[in-house]
């Protein structure tokens, strides 16, 4: 068996982390983007009942329709939504790998 040196653990550590800030910088960014996008392509189509089954996140983001507001609305929802879920990740990651490494 291969003893570990203390470089090898300090690497080990260092990797084994993830930055929960960073993450939910880049979870809020594609949230927020997202939902602006798929709005935003819903209302430039049209049509009668364009945008039915994302109309339904109504219930839970006060104010957000797939309309051109809406679509802001949403930028914002999905950017706060990213976020806490990218940071909740990033610490409960970091949670299990600090239990598993004492």
């Amino acid at each position: 068996m291969k003893p570990h040196t203390k470089k090898t653990d300090e690497v080990s550590q260092t990797l084994a982390r993830i930055k929960a800030d960073a993450l939910a910088l880049v979870c809020g960014l594609i949230g927020g983007a997202g939902l602006f996008m798929m709005t935003a392509w819903l209302v430039i189509k049209g049509g009668p009942q364009a945008g039915q089954h994302l109309q339904l996140l109504s219930n839970y983001f006060i104010g957000y329709s797939v309309t051109w507001p809406g679509a802001f609305v949403g930028l914002l929802y999905g950017a706060m939504t990213g976020g806490v879920a990218g940071w909740s990740i990033g610490r409960i990651y970091n949670g299990i790998v600090n239990a598993r490494q004492k």
